[in-house]
């Protein structure tokens, strides 16, 4: 057992906020953690700092070897085995001993990295980053991309280590099986409890509860200081008015007067301030949800999008999936589920006839003139500002830096690159401009990756509210089952 200790921790990126101040903490090495919060609020950074990789105040010790995942492959065309020893010092045999652990086929180590799936590279990276059994592994979003399958692989994996980890994850029900301890980026404070997400749902409920009991009271209250302090700054100007309108009065008695009554306004005055700063903050740390709105239009089609016996190929393939059928109707929404690799994406692509993506048999019918919003997995390399954002997709930008507020963005982060932003904060932007797009349909691939539970609720509850017309790419069984939607399962060939 090794102890991680940080104390006096404050960090903050140049020209912004802080993210932490002075903060402290004393974590086992043998915890399995969930790092949890809000997107912005300094999951990855902190990651990147225990390593060593920010400048910070404060001092951090650690007897242990830290590990990182994901960690980058240089050369992705490179046999898979060639191109993680062209910069890791790992040997065959071990990551072979992991692959048997994570049901992955060891020659994986034989193909070129970039034809890997998604959840195969996961399963080889977790392989690297826990071949080191005195590592302490920084696991940074290992699920997603990940389907339902290959996630209980990861979390039946994960259960089975002996060593700890830090984990960041916004899927509840794979964090409620691999972890015993949470550590909570909230609001106003960091929280550090034994027990999994669930635990720490419940007592935040608990506590959220009581506070919001206590709202009214402090808003009452705020609202009586606030009236208290411009009484008091009216007094003294009361008091300066009577010296210069009465002639006839006693102006050094006056003067004195007023000075008098300055003197207590302002003592007045800095403890009501005080007071009203203690009661506002202690409204600041209950994380609010407020309502989203989507620019759903209505077609006069009841068909949308029929799919017939269909199956796909695109170049190195004989077919995706075997063939599928089915109908998305005005106001329905159809989940599409199938194994990393199975073409879910391919389908999308290929109903906007995208890529070089070709039916080999059946057909695929849209309704005609229709309005089509698509929301893709991740866009990494747009160097536009938000307001070029806005103008080059012909959005009105006060409407977007709304959505993005309603989404927890911070404000400071308005004038960023998108570039710039943390994986939540792009597809928080991304996710943003689907909103405000008149559509008739919404082609959504794996919406819910990198956004926090919070942002979840309010797709749940926004998909629940308007019932757009929707064909989502979605793993998330809680998001399926919350939704109600219509579930088609693609199949390998």
């Amino acid at each position: 057992m090794s102890t991680i200790s940080i104390k006096n921790l404050s960090f903050a990126y140049n020209g912004q906020d802080l993210l932490f101040d002075n903060v402290s903490l004393s974590l086992d090495s043998q915890w399995k953690l969930g790092l949890l919060g809000r997107n912005g609020r300094g999951k990855t950074t902190l990651l990147n700092i225990i390593q060593g990789k920010l400048d910070y105040s404060g001092k951090i010790s650690a007897n242990i070897d830290f590990e990182y995942f994901p960690q980058a492959i240089s050369d992705k065309d490179n046999l898979t085995l060639y191109a993680i020893q062209d910069k890791f010092h790992v040997e065959q045999w071990e990551l072979e001993k992991e692959f048997s652990q994570l049901q992955l086929d060891p020659k994986v180590l034989w193909q070129p990295y970039n034809t890997l799936s998604g959840g195969e590279q996961t399963k080889v990276l977790l392989a690297l980053a826990f071949k080191n059994k005195n590592g302490f592994v920084l696991l940074d979003e290992p699920t997603n991309h990940l389907d339902a399958h290959t996630r209980q692989q990861v979390a039946t994996y994960l259960n089975n280590k002996k060593q700890g980890f830090i984990i960041t994850s916004h899927d509840r029900n794979f964090l409620n099986q691999v972890i015993d301890h949470t550590l909570v980026i909230e609001a106003q404070n960091i929280r550090l409890q034994q027990g999994d997400y669930a635990r720490y749902e419940e007592q935040k409920a608990i506590e959220d509860k009581s506070n919001l009991a206590q709202n009214e009271k402090l808003k009452r209250s705020i609202s009586q200081l606030k009236t208290s302090a411009a009484q008091k700054k009216n007094w003294a100007r009361s008091a300066e008015r009577e010296k210069e309108n009465n002639f006839h009065a006693d102006k050094g008695f006056i003067t004195a007067k007023a000075a008098r009554v300055m003197k207590r306004s302002t003592t007045m005055q800095k403890r009501i301030e005080s007071q009203i700063k203690d009661k506002e903050g202690l409204l600041t740390n209950i994380e609010t949800i407020t309502p989203l709105s989507i620019n759903f239009q209505t077609s006069h089609h009841q068909d949308i999008l029929n799919v017939e016996k269909l199956t796909l190929t695109y170049p190195g393939y004989d077919s995706l999936f075997k063939p599928i059928s089915f109908n998305l109707k005005q106001g329905q929404q159809v989940v599409l589920k199938g194994d990393n690799g199975s073409g879910k994406s391919s389908l999308i692509r290929a109903i906007l006839k995208q890529d070089d993506i070709k039916i080999i048999e059946g057909n695929i019918s849209l309704a005609s003139n229709l309005k089509i919003s698509y929301l893709q997995q991740l866009e990494d390399n747009n160097t536009d500002n938000l307001k070029q954002f806005a103008e080059h997709h012909h959005l009105e930008y006060n409407e977007l830096l709304n959505i993005l507020h309603k989404l927890g963005v911070e404000r400071n982060t308005f004038t960023n690159r998108i570039c710039d932003l943390s994986a939540g904060q792009k597809k928080k932007v991304f996710l943003a401009k689907s909103l405000l797009e008149p559509a008739n349909l919404y082609l959504w691939d794996e919406p819910l990756n990198y956004l926090d539970t919070f942002n979840q609720d309010q797709i749940i509850e926004l998909i629940k509210t308007y019932r757009p017309t929707m064909l989502i790419i979605e793993h998330d069984s809680r998001f399926i089952d919350e939704i109600d939607a219509e579930v088609v399962e693609l199949q390998k060939n």
